[in-house]
């Protein structure tokens, strides 16, 4: 979705602005995009001008490899970088779904470990609100085969994990706050009403 290296480019979204609307509006995605993400992008971009040396690394790269980085520049490539790859993550797992459950190999996991999805939901939550500040929960699947809830604080990342992404719901006040002000919880029940099922079965299955 986006290329793989210096300059990195905002792609597009994989759907209209108002396609989660009323659970997440048009402006906020409008905001969400050509404001937060592309400010990371640029950001990125204005830090690896004079640094040709890093300009063929991917996201991923810059991110893994940031601790062998310069010091003067290492923050702004992990903040800037984490930004990029977590927004583009978030906004790959959504889709409109009117509420509807998952279904496949994922929902049978789902069923197998938690019972049912209202507990699976109920925890998923709990994992978002428990986020202090600004920060990312996710869905992942463990190094043993198993589903977890984890988060992440700013523009942290999983990458240095054994953790398999699915799903992730950005809980930054940007994500929410021009529709739900400070009421966080009404926001993640509406996410779930927008979880593209179908690619986080894709990201389940490594497919």
């Amino acid at each position: 979705m986006l290329n793989e290296h210096y300059p990195f480019v905002n792609p597009p979204l994989p759907y209209a602005y108002d396609s989660m609307e009323p659970f997440i509006s048009r402006k906020t995605m409008e905001l969400h995009r050509n404001g937060y993400l592309q400010t990371y992008i640029n950001d990125l971009n204005q830090v690896l001008v004079d640094y040709p040396e890093y300009q063929e690394f991917s996201l991923e790269q810059l991110i893994c490899y940031a601790d062998n980085m310069p010091t003067h520049i290492r923050s702004s490539i992990l903040h800037n970088a984490g930004g990029a790859y977590n927004h583009i993550f978030y906004f790959s797992t959504l889709k409109k779904n009117d509420n509807r459950p998952p279904s496949g190999s994922l929902a049978d996991l789902i069923e197998w470990q938690f019972g049912c999805f209202e507990n699976f939901r109920d925890l998923f939550t709990a994992a978002a609100l428990s986020v202090f500040g600004s920060g990312y929960a996710w869905l992942v699947l463990d190094s043993d085969g198993k589903l977890a809830f984890r988060t992440t604080d700013n523009q942290g990342t999983l990458l240095s994990s054994k953790d398999q992404p699915i799903v992730s719901i950005d809980v930054w006040e940007h994500a929410y706050y021009l529709q739900y002000y400070n009421m966080r919880k009404n926001y993640i029940d509406d996410w779930f009403s927008v979880i593209n099922w179908e690619q986080a079965e894709k990201n389940f299955s490594g497919t």
